[in-house]
């Protein structure tokens, strides 16, 4: 029992508050993929919507169960992050620090950036 227990913990499935603490966002199996959605907008006055989507026609569903994190493998690689706040999506990674933090990282061409993230409980 307490291996399953240690391995939950490992895992990137589950919810996470996002590093400028603006949305929850909760990562879980897609098919044969993991993807992550936002669960819960939690900034004040941010759009209720996708306003900065390239794609004119989206740009009115609701922040709220957008996948921002997509086609990943079960180790974390091969995905696309999502930022609704620019609209702008990128080749991305996921890694869980020692601390139990989750790292999401996004890159175009070599420049990559960072964000921790902190699982909720």
């Amino acid at each position: 029992m307490a291996a399953v227990k240690r391995r939950a913990k490992s895992s990137f499935s589950g919810d996470w508050l996002t590093a400028d603490q603006s949305a929850v966002v909760h990562i879980g199996p897609c098919g044969s993929s993991l993807c992550g959605r936002i669960v819960r907008v939690l900034a004040s006055g941010a759009p209720g919507s996708d306003v900065n989507n390239p794609d004119r026609a989206l740009r009115s569903r609701p922040l709220a169960g957008i996948a921002v994190l997509s086609g990943f493998t079960p180790a974390g690689s091969g995905g696309r992050a999502y930022d609704p706040k620019t609209g702008r999506s990128y080749s991305a990674s996921l890694h869980l620090n020692a601390d139990g933090t989750l790292r999401v990282t996004g890159c175009v061409a070599f420049i990559c950036r960072s964000q921790v993230w902190t699982r909720r409980r």
